[in-house]
């Protein structure tokens, strides 16, 4: 199963997300990231957070969703469209489900407020991702309904 998160730019959450996913899924669940209008950079604060939490991040590059490997069984779009911001929307049959974060690029104040913000996207974002997993996949991969609805679940919680 191929799990594409997307938000709009790819350079925060969506890269944190994919890094997380693959780091702590089981074989045969890949993850993606990719945006509708790619920064074409990773935030460097993104990347410091990974590398602090000991999570590889080789390849991570932002990139669009037109350049995407493989055509995904799952889409997870990471924005906050609560605060304003356009999440983008996948075309196709995958699965959809929304986990809105806050974007940590957003972030100001201190150097600790702004720091603070990443923690904060990449605690959500891997508390998410846990209880995803701890899901009982085998059988959710065969019912696209109870996948969905166990996402969408997920994507509520304030983790």
């Amino acid at each position: 199963m191929n799990i594409l998160f997307l938000c709009t730019g790819n350079a925060c959450r969506s890269i944190i997300a994919e890094a997380v996913f693959n780091h702590l899924a089981p074989a045969g669940w890949r993850a993606l990231s990719a945006g509708s209008h790619p920064t074409g950079e990773v935030h460097p604060r993104s990347l410091a957070l990974l590398a602090r939490e000991g999570i590889p991040t080789d390849g991570a590059h932002s990139k669009s969703w037109d350049e995407l490997p493989v055509t995904p069984d799952i889409v997870i779009t990471v924005c906050a469209s609560a605060a304003g911001e356009t999440c983008p929307a996948y075309l196709g049959s995958a699965v959809r489900a929304h986990w809105g974060v806050e974007d940590p690029a957003r972030a100001t104040g201190s150097e600790a407020q702004i720091d603070a913000a990443f923690v904060t996207a990449y605690r959500i974002l891997r508390a998410r991702i846990e209880a995803f997993l701890n899901l009982p996949l085998a059988q959710l991969a065969q019912d696209r309904e109870g996948l969905q609805a166990a996402l969408q679940r997920i994507g509520t919680t304030g983790a």
